[in-house]
């Protein structure tokens, strides 16, 4: 009962005492190289907080000798921009806006940039476009569809210049159709209209009539169709259809 008590393990006391000279010294070593190293540690931080101490102390020493220094340079230099802004300062500001560059402000800068629109007479511009040759007046749709052109779809050539009325010349604006004249046109509507009337007239007058004969009801089966004033069928002696 007492190796129960004493060991909680289920092996002898024996055992036990030979695990612990076994295990501890290991132990012992690792925990006293660590409380080694925790002394270490501090003196290295005790070191590091006296230069510290000692660093901050000659740099204050340092600040209260070049802060007057830094103090004349920036008046000097302060006073030697205010100098100059008064040797610069030759007219007022309002004055100095208003001057603009010789670009923006010459006349002769301007008409030779701008130069005045040119002025043609009417014998020296008839169609009163600035002087443009026109090329032939030509509509796209008569030229040879088949020829090597530079655009097959616009029937042209590169670089070749194109008529002001181009609009109206191109390959898309509205077809022209030259197959006929309005006089032999009209004549051909005014046929079709004559024939296509006459021929109507005669099939109006020699159209032949129904080979039949509408049948004839006894009294119109007036009283089959419902009695006096129903519509009733036809009976002998009414009027032919």
């Amino acid at each position: 009962m007492e190796t129960w008590m004493t060991c909680p393990c289920v092996v002898s006391c024996a055992d036990c005492a030979v695990l612990a000279r076994g295990f501890l010294p290991p132990v012992l070593a690792k925990l006293e190289t660590h409380f080694g190293e925790m002394r270490d540690l501090k003196l290295i931080r005790k070191q590091l907080g006296e230069k510290h101490h000692v660093i901050s102390e000659q740099l204050g020493a340092n600040d209260t000798i070049n802060r007057p220094k830094m103090l004349l340079q920036r008046l000097v230099r302060s006073s030697a921009h205010r100098c100059n802004l008064a040797t610069t300062r030759c007219l007022p500001v309002t004055q100095r806006r208003g001057f603009l560059p010789a670009s923006l402000s010459d006349r002769k800068v301007f008409d030779a940039k701008y130069p005045d629109r040119q002025t043609m007479s009417e014998a020296e511009d008839p169609g009163m476009n600035g002087g443009y040759i026109n090329p032939p007046r030509i509509k796209r749709q008569f030229r040879d569809p088949y020829a090597n052109w530079w655009d097959p779809q616009e029937r042209r050539n590169f670089g070749e210049p194109i008529h002001e009325d181009n609009d109206v010349l191109g390959i898309f604006s509205p077809y022209e159709y030259t197959w006929t004249k309005p006089g032999p046109g009209l004549i051909m509507i005014g046929s079709f209209v004559a024939v296509f009337l006459g021929l109507s007239g005669l099939v109006y007058l020699k159209y032949p009539d129904q080979p039949t004969y509408p049948r004839e009801f006894e009294a119109g089966l007036e009283r089959e169709l419902g009695g006096p004033g129903a519509v009733r069928a036809r009976r002998e002696g009414d009027e032919d259809p």
